[in-house]
């Protein structure tokens, strides 16, 4: 087989040359280096490689060339080779320009010029992206077939653990020639859909998250019943509790009920997380955060939803959904939130079906053309009406309060201004949704001038504040009114430690009611709801799982 190939496009001749030289120094052994001096040039040889069946495993492209700048071409690159990994080549001068463009292209990296010496400035990001590019691979889409039905929420709830998983599918709608084909083969009937197809052949008729997980080689059984760490929930907190537990040496399981990332995992486009100035998708960071804890040895579970925890002992025991269990010497707590659900009449009843909680990424390929209604007035609605505009004609922001100065970061609002397609609605809010077997219309209230109106309406996001995942807990978990996890401090009442606690110390900072469970993240009370702050906390509750294990 051919080796794959890392592409350099540059309409300046010595640029271009010094950065395939730098790229075949280093690579040349295990990639083909092809540069190109315009975009419509690395076009034709991109068509071409696409014929031979060659992979391109990284594209870097100039930001200012003639006729076709780095944007314009990455866009139509990505229709060639979607899972290339991509990077922009950019003078200083330019950076500001470059970061705000790559809100338009899923852009990796950036790279300014030069970038001596390359062993600093140019390899270590062109490494990430490779790493990057072999673990997703190069593989078709289309390995597992999903026949389903547009507006039917289980159908799109399918969709979505795929996707959230990473795991490559094809989609066919259950009208489709091909549908009927595949459903006849199966021994399956439009009554059966969703309906999975591995590429064994193996047939899934209306599965559960668990069989999908089982079938598409995610792992869902533990490898072993006792471990000294089990981190409950995949978001920030989670992963970066598994990544410090496991790379300290401590027997780690992530266990998480859906696909890790949580909520950040759903996010287009993070811009404000420390290291990476030119923003990441919450799917890419998860899936590197997921990669680097398993790379130290934790097991990540998937698809497996956590019923209980007790103490027997000193063990702290989790028991699942299906009634079996593990033990260990300590837990962390992060099973994050979820969003609450909006009360308007017909909101419950057209759930999946054109209204949907969260960014529900699969969906913005159907919202082409379409006005797009997000309400919300946090970050998460703010990047999700970013992404949202380059499929939309229009975005609508529906807000409770005046506007979004008070929940919403500035960066996230100057950029939300700069696009002409988005529009926020201040002191409005959704009353009704109409459909039938999918959402149709919505009817609105703007409070502000007092005024109700019936509009046309195809997709709603909502992103209106989170409840904590908690109801699992037993009586022995304190929580504050809303469920949030009380620990540290907060379970003192008049220097009193919390009932039932037997040891000659105050709970740690992290600790919550029972000696050896830490929480950390969104689900913990008083937290700060930021990826970062989230990720340092999980970091933390290890330190102080290392500091419970060292007193017993």
């Amino acid at each position: 087989m051919s080796l794959p190939i890392l592409m350099t496009v540059d309409d300046d001749p010595a640029v271009s040359r010094s950065v395939a030289r730098d790229l075949r120094r280093r690579y040349g052994k295990e990639y083909r280096v092809i540069r190109a001096d315009s975009g419509a040039d690395a076009l034709d040889a991109l068509r071409e490689i696409k014929l031979r069946g060659d992979a391109v495993a990284a594209i870097l492209a100039d930001y200012r060339m003639p006729q076709m700048d780095g944007i314009a071409f990455l866009e139509q690159a990505m229709d060639l080779f979607p899972h290339a990994r991509r990077a922009l080549l950019t003078a200083y001068a330019d950076t500001d320009a470059a970061i705000q463009a790559i809100n338009v292209v899923d852009v990796d990296h950036y790279l300014l010029k030069p970038w001596d010496p390359p062993e600093e400035k140019l390899y270590p990001v062109i490494d990430a992206l490779v790493e990057t590019w072999r673990a997703a691979g190069d593989k078709p889409v289309g390995e597992i077939k999903l026949v389903g039905h547009r507006w039917s929420a289980p159908s799109y709830q399918v969709r979505d653990f795929l996707a959230r998983n990473a795991v490559p599918y094809r989609w066919y709608g259950v009208d489709d020639p091909e549908a009927c084909r595949l459903l006849e083969a199966a021994g399956a009937t439009a009554a059966d859909i969703p309906v999975v197809i591995t590429p064994e052949g193996a047939v899934l008729k209306e599965p559960t998250g668990q069989q999908i997980a089982d079938a598409v080689g995610l792992s869902t059984q533990p490898a072993k019943d006792f471990y000294d760490l089990v981190v409950v929930g995949g978001g920030p907190a989670g992963l970066g509790a598994a990544v410090y537990g496991a790379s300290e040496g401590l027997r780690t399981v992530l266990v998480e009920r859906k696909a890790t990332g949580g909520q950040a995992g759903t996010s287009s486009r993070i811009e404000n997380y420390l290291g990476f100035p030119d923003g990441v998708s919450g799917a890419q960071l998860t899936d590197r955060a997921r990669r680097q804890a398993q790379k130290f040895g934790a097991e990540v579970l998937t698809a497996r939803d956590v019923t209980g925890l007790e103490a027997r002992g000193s063990s702290r025991v989790i028991t699942f959904g299906d009634g079996s269990e593990i033990s260990a010497h300590s837990v962390v707590l992060a099973s994050g939130v979820a969003y609450r659900a909006l009360e308007a009449e017909g909101i419950a009843e057209l759930a999946g079906r054109g209204v949907f909680y969260g960014s529900a990424s699969t969906e913005a390929p159907e919202c082409k053309n379409e006005h797009v209604y997000i309400v919300g007035g946090a970050n998460s609605a703010g990047q999700a009406a970013v992404f949202f505009s380059r499929y939309a004609s229009e975005v609508s922001i529906l807000v409770r309060g005046p506007s979004l100065q008070a929940s919403m970061s500035h960066y996230l609002i100057e950029q939300i201004e700069a696009i002409d397609n988005i529009h926020v609605r201040p002191r409005t809010t959704v009353i009704k949704a109409h459909g039938v077997e999918h959402l149709e219309e919505l009817t609105l209230c703007d409070k502000e001038n007092d005024v109700t109106e019936t509009v046309p309406a195809g997709h709603l996001f909502i992103f209106i504040g989170a409840a904590p995942r908690t109801e699992w807990l037993g009586d022995d978990i304190s929580r504050d009114g809303h469920g949030f996890v009380r620990t540290g401090p907060d379970l003192l009442v008049e220097g009193k430690r919390p009932p039932g606690w037997t040891l000659e110390r105050d709970p740690h900072y992290l600790e919550s009611s029972i000696p050896g469970v830490f929480v950390a993240g969104d689900v913990r009370a008083q937290s700060v709801k930021r990826v970062a702050s989230a990720v340092g906390e999980g970091a933390m509750a290890v330190t102080l799982v290392h500091r419970y294990l060292e007193q017993q």
